[in-house]
């Protein structure tokens, strides 16, 4: 292998690294209490794992290409089928998971957001999902800081059955009431912003 293809190799598996650890940062940043804008940016699993892969297969088939004679041919000829194995499994997943956000993504419609009143970067907001075909399903969470310091806390989710959901307000200036057509749930936030588990009651 010459000088210039090494390198090319390197350089090509530590792209495929770069993306992995993007999206793990992005993937760690949606659970509860991450940050909003790396989840925004970096929560992309079709994009970078499917530049991952393909990265790492090129490099494969660029280190494999660089021996010589017979057994350089037949190794070549082995790795190029082992592409065409993962490829075309990872463009069809890529072609549906695409279609599937899109599809999720559409369905998806902000329906409140409430600021809090005297501390205007805490703000609760809900969405809802029509994408079922049975009901429509509400997600509420809170949302603390501003800018690349901002945090999502999840509130909690709701569909449109008997557990429906009423309202979701500030109570106090650190609680919040969520009212369902079953119990009334009570969230006392945290030092950091985080909700936390509620106390219910039944209605």
């Amino acid at each position: 292998m010459t000088v210039r293809r090494r390198w090319t190799v390197r350089g090509l598996r530590s792209g495929a690294l770069a993306a992995l650890l993007a999206y793990a940062a992005g993937l760690y940043a949606s659970r509860s209490g991450g940050l909003v804008e790396v989840e925004r940016l970096l929560d992309r699993p079709v994009p970078l794992l499917g530049a991952a892969v393909v990265l790492l297969v090129v490099s494969a088939v660029l280190g494999a290409g660089s021996s010589s004679g017979a057994r350089s041919g037949a190794r070549a000829g082995v790795v190029q089928i082992a592409v065409a194995v993962v490829l075309a499994p990872l463009v069809a997943a890529s072609a549906v998971g695409a279609a599937s956000s899109r599809l999720l993504d559409g369905g998806a419609r902000s329906v409140e957001r409430k600021v809090h009143p005297d501390h205007p970067e805490r703000v609760l907001t809900v969405t809802g999902d029509s994408s079922s075909i049975d009901s429509t399903s509400y997600r509420a969470e809170l949302l603390t800081g501003t800018g690349w310091s901002a945090r999502h806390w999840t509130i909690g989710s709701w569909d449109g059955g008997r557990d429906r959901l009423r309202a979701v307000e500030w109570s106090t200036a650190d609680r919040i009431t969520v009212t369902t057509a079953r119990e009334l749930l009570v969230f006392t936030l945290g030092p950091d912003g985080d909700p936390g588990r509620p106390t219910a009651t039944p209605r």
